[in-house]
């Protein structure tokens, strides 16, 4: 018996049922990409890989590295398929071959505006220091680097006496990271959060998703190694990180301006005036949350994201919004026992979300289990109900909580009013 044709037919058997499987891969690919493009929804929202189709041989290395999916192979080449799930943790960079794949900022037709620092990470404004994701980095172990020689470049840098050496505000990455460096060298520090919880983007991360991919060096605490890291994970540690080396935050406290005071400056918030020799901004790029300005917004049940929709159940919820943050939250909620649903949107129609979202949202309306009131918006929120105008009429509905999902503002005219400078990226390092 000739076992030469046998071995050729089985390699061809598998050669065969391989470019099949490729064929199905790269169709589905394309599928994800050209939603992308309908929808909308193909500008990514931070930093995010780009790929150089001359070098790119396609090997799919680097979407086979992204916990995301959010890469994949188009007409032969990779390219970002799913920019709305890009959170920008470089796993694709290190796993790419041919070293086709940069990082950046931006797209060609939306630009996003990055602050000039010096390596030390000084602004044009001496004495201001910019660190993490404001700065241009959205990788957490880079952005903790950043903390920690930003930290570094402050206690070096002479200046005058002040109540504080150095104000930090943000509790992401970088913020905490500067925060132990700070408690390290002996500096008298005032670490600002304006909410609640430390993490900063991390917190508002999807369950179980993917945050970290490499190890960090942490003062005080030395170098952590992290593998495939979720969120829930890496949250728990930087909160046991916070407990055992006693590094003080000021949650709730949101950076109001940033004053000139002879040679220092004075960091304003609603709770106090803090004076310090220097500033270091390690906010990210999220921004303060919009807020609908509305009697009855300072209420304790109103809210500005969903982190458990387990803990509304039962309860009359209002979530306020159009994007896809909005549909998801709307979506979960309803999807609770004995959880009464409305989405209220003040356009017309949906725009920029999802077809999945979508089709989910249909789906939950149409079984009666959420409400939507498009063309409306909210007018007061009172501590058992909301009213809210559809159509020129204002309605009264029961109400537990209410969830605003309506973006952020960001910082950036705060701090060009004290002379920090920003260059646009287009797309570009």
């Amino acid at each position: 018996m000739n076992y030469t044709y046998l071995y050729l037919a089985v390699i061809a058997l598998v050669i065969l049922l391989y470019l099949r499987r490729q064929r199905r891969v790269h169709s589905a690919h394309r599928a994800v990409f050209q939603e992308a493009i309908q929808t909308g929804l193909n500008e990514p929202p931070s930093l995010h890989p780009v790929v150089d189709p001359t070098r790119c041989m396609g090997s799919g290395a680097c979407a086979k590295a992204c916990p995301e999916k959010a890469l994949g192979v188009v007409d032969g080449k990779m390219a970002l398929i799913n920019a709305a799930h890009c959170i920008g943790h470089g796993a694709c960079l290190a796993a790419c071959p041919v070293e086709a794949i940069k990082l950046v900022f931006g797209t060609e037709k939306r630009g996003i505006d990055i602050p000039n620092i010096s390596p030390e990470f000084e602004t044009n404004v001496p004495g201001v220091y910019i660190a993490g994701e404001l700065g241009g980095m959205g990788l957490i172990r880079k952005a903790a680097e950043q903390g920690r020689q930003a930290m570094d470049a402050i206690r070096k840098r002479a200046g005058a006496t002040a109540d504080f050496d150095v104000v930090i505000v943000g509790c992401g990455p970088a913020g905490i990271s500067a925060g132990l460096s700070a408690l390290e060298h002996k500096l008298r520090y005032k670490l600002l959060e304006q909410e609640d919880s430390l993490g900063g983007a991390v917190y508002h991360y999807p369950r179980q998703k993917i945050a970290m991919t490499a190890p960090v060096d942490l003062a005080i605490v030395g170098k952590v190694k992290f593998d495939q890291v979720q969120k829930e994970t890496l949250l728990a540690f930087w909160h046991d990180v916070v407990a055992k080396t006693g590094l003080q935050i000021a949650f709730r406290e949101r950076m109001q301006a940033i004053e000139k005071d002879g040679d220092c400056y004075v960091v304003c918030t609603a709770q106090g005036r803090y004076r310090a020799r220097t500033v270091l901004l390690t906010m990210g790029r999220r921004g303060t949350p919009r807020k609908l300005d509305v009697p009855g917004e300072e209420l304790p049940k109103v809210v500005y994201r969903l982190v458990d929709p387990a803990q509304f159940a039962g309860q009359a919820a209002l979530v306020v919004g159009g994007g896809d943050s909005a549909l998801e939250a709307a979506i979960a909620l309803s999807e609770q026992p004995g959880t009464d649903v409305i989405l209220s949107y003040r356009s017309a129609a949906f725009s920029r979300v999802k077809q999945k979202n979508r089709t989910l949202l249909a789906q939950q309306q149409q079984a009666g289990r959420l409400k939507v009131m498009l063309n409306s918006s909210v007018k007061r929120i009172a501590a058992a109900s909301v009213e809210i105008e559809c159509d020129g009429a204002t309605q009264t509905h029961r109400n537990d909580v209410v969830i605003v999902c309506a973006g952020g503002l960001l910082p950036t005219p705060l701090l060009q009013k004290i002379g920090i400078q920003f260059d646009t990226k287009f797309g570009h390092a």
